[in-house]
């Protein structure tokens, strides 16, 4: 049956197993002109956004919209607008006056890139492979780069690491900003240049733990702390400061528990503008993030949760609040166009657009659209955010949440009788959070039978600082009760089969996919883990400066707390393992290099426990190219194809993957 095939009546349908079902849903359909859509810019009248491409190997290209509607590659290949300033990257490019700023992948240098022409390196060429590297980029009035400046040192150490905000003039030249704290970033100059503010942190804080704003006279050189940092036992975060036209600072903070909205004028108090009850704002894992739009007429749109998503909300100058009525449920990326907001949106049945929205009447035109993926809306799993009891702990949070997708198929219906396999998604991060978005990777599972619960686990962010604390001290304790939780849960409401259930996430998800198996033996009949975290001790001596004192916080101090690590790290029971398990693994992964993937595989094969292992040469912390991703969906399916019984769709072709 093709996606355009008219479904049979429900009596007419045949019945075939769960996982079974045939479906247009393909890995190729998946990755086919797939593009991940990253931040966006207006120029004038242009608007400019990033997209990261698959089947371009992964590279992220600059992409530009003209008045007319005409729309360029402003990058021509192989250029790649990436940075690995943290090593998750973001900011990495910027324009003015038609004219780009980026930072080359393959070299990690500042270029300029003029309309028509190729690009040409402003910074010298590193020492380093690793050498210097520049991000949160925005240009000056001058024609100067400001930016995020992160430099290596010779002996690769996370501790020599030094990151600091620097001006970078036309000629390459360097002048230093801030230096002196462990991190910076978001480095803004004020409407008028007479003041600079950034954001700074130290170890053992990661950003959404504590981050201090700090503003600049360049006057004087007079620094003034507006909000966040440490005081009196209590910490605060913001993120994402913006200047408006009229010198006013605008951030998030989350001092009333969620990311709430402020404003600080020189000279005056910090004023709280919008508390919505929810996080507004998220953890600042890249730089460029933007969930504020600040229109020069005075109204304010930022994205604001309602019932299962999102919606625009706009702050009038008089304080009054209306939501604009648009079909998609998650906002990202926004920023001002006169009087409309440019941002990226999605829903459960659309993938990201580019989308300006007039403000004033909600009228919305599609800049960038998604692909056409060619399939009848009857095809897509729609989902349902449910809250399930969990096991309590000293925070008082006694529940959890999760977007739930019930299989969908209109060609077929499940064997009478016969309940659907569980797949639980665990997200990385783990300071991270899911959203209710059209992704093909999710109704890949969804079309062909299983039911899929992408779950929130405390400490997913969306849902306060309250809940954010409370994985503090407890990552591999309470996130492996809620993902255990979840899967009892439906099972107990007869929504899965509890046999033939299924836990897999990617970096600290795959930790909490390994701890789940090593701890909680019996829950799942299968796992998968994509650049998993295996040993938390490996990852406490070895990874890179950014979360270098991450597990500080989630786990507990370091050195002191070592007993806790070997405690908690899966490696440390994997004698306890006997649940069939596919493994995942970038070689040129540095967040968590293949040796923690290789730990597990060694003891799967010593344990004789059925396993699989895919090693791809040239992926990084996350699969980027099209062939990979389509070889790891296709093996995760053969593989619980080979573990659950069931057959696979011949008109795929899906090679099986090889069980050792």
């Amino acid at each position: 049956m093709t996606a355009s095939t008219p479904a049979p009546s429900p009596d007419d349908r045949p019945a075939l197993p769960h996982g079974s079902w045939p479906t247009p849903i393909t890995s190729e359909l998946v990755v086919r002109a797939a593009a991940g859509l990253g931040e966006v810019a207006v120029d004038g009248a242009d608007v400019w956004w990033a997209e990261s491409r698959p089947a371009e190997g992964g590279r992220t290209v600059l992409v530009r919209r003209s008045p007319d509607g005409a729309v360029t590659d402003a990058l021509p290949a192989p250029w790649n607008a990436r940075t690995r300033v943290h090593e998750y990257g973001g900011g990495a490019w910027t324009v003015r006056d038609g004219v780009a700023w980026f930072t080359s992948f393959a070299d990690q240098r500042l270029h300029r890139l003029d309309a028509g022409a190729e690009p040409v390196a402003v910074t010298a060429e590193p020492e380093l492979p690793a050498g210097v590297r520049f991000a949160d980029l925005r240009v000056g009035d001058d024609g100067s780069v400001l930016a995020v400046r992160e430099t290596h040192s010779p002996t690769g150490a996370a501790a020599d690491v030094v990151n600091e905000v620097v001006s970078v003039a036309p000629d390459g030249s360097t002048e230093v900003l801030v230096t002196g704290p462990d991190f910076v970033s978001d480095p803004r100059l004020s409407p008028d240049g007479q003041r600079l503010c950034w954001l700074q942190w130290e170890h053992p804080d990661m950003p959404w733990d504590s981050a201090t704003l700090v503003v600049r006279s360049l006057a004087d050189g007079s620094e003034h702390v507006v909000a966040g940092g440490r005081s009196g036992g209590r910490a605060e975060s913001v993120v994402q400061p913006t200047w408006d036209d009229e010198g006013t600072l605008w951030f998030f903070a989350d001092r009333t528990d969620v990311w709430a909205l402020y404003r600080w004028r020189p000279g005056g108090d910090v004023e709280l503008v919008l508390d919505a009850g929810t996080d507004i704002a998220g953890p600042q894992w890249v730089f460029g993030q933007s969930r504020l739009a600040l229109l020069p007429d005075g109204r304010v749109v930022v994205p604001c949760r309602a019932g299962d998503g999102e919606r625009l909300t706009v702050r009038e100058p008089d304080g009054t609040l209306h939501d604009l009525d648009l079909p998609y449920a998650v906002f990202g990326s926004l920023t001002a166009a006169g009087t409309a907001v440019v941002c990226v949106a999605a829903g459960p049945t659309s993938e990201p657009v580019v989308l300006r929205v007039e403000v004033g009447t909600g009228a919305a035109e599609v800049l960038r659209p998604a692909r056409d993926l060619g399939l009848d809306p009857a095809w897509l799993s729609r989902p349902e955010h449910v809250t399930f009891p969990t096991e309590p702990d000293d925070s008082g949070v006694g529940e959890a949440h999760a977007l739930v997708y019930p299989p969908t198929n209109p060609g077929v219906r499940a064997v009478d009788g016969h309940l659907p396999p569980l797949l639980v998604l665990v997200h990385g991060g783990p300071t991270s959070g899911v959203q209710a978005t059209l992704r093909t990777a999710v109704q890949y599972w969804t079309s062909r039978g299983f039911t899929v619960a992408d779950v929130d686990y405390r400490g997913s962010t969306g849902y306060g600082r309250r809940y954010r604390d409370a994985l503090q001290g407890r990552w591999g304790l309470a996130d492996v009760a809620d993902v255990v939780a979840c899967a009892r849960w439906l099972a107990e409401q007869g929504r899965v089969d509890p046999a033939r259930c299924a836990v897999r996430g990617g970096s600290a998800g795959g930790f909490t996919v390994l701890a789940a198996l090593t701890s909680r033996p019996g829950v799942f009949a299968a796992g998968a883990s994509l650049y998993g975290v295996a040993d938390l001790t490996a990852l406490a001596e070895d990874t890179h400066k950014f979360e270098s004192r991450y597990l500080d916080g989630l786990v507990a101090p370091w050195p002191e707390g070592r007993d806790v690590y070997t405690e908690r790290s899966p490696i440390t029971h994997i004698a306890a393992l006997d649940t069939p398990l596919a493994v995942f693994q970038g070689e040129e992964d540095r967040v968590v290099p293949p040796a923690q993937a290789e730990l597990v595989v060694a003891a799967l094969r010593a344990n004789g426990v059925p396993h699989a292992y895919l090693l791809f040469p040239g992926e990084q912390h996350g699969f980027r190219r099209a062939e990979n991703i389509r070889a790891a969906l296709d093996g995760e399916l053969s593989f619980y194809a080979q573990v659950f019984g069931f057959d696979l769709p011949a008109a795929e072709g899906i090679e099986p993957i090889p069980l050792r």
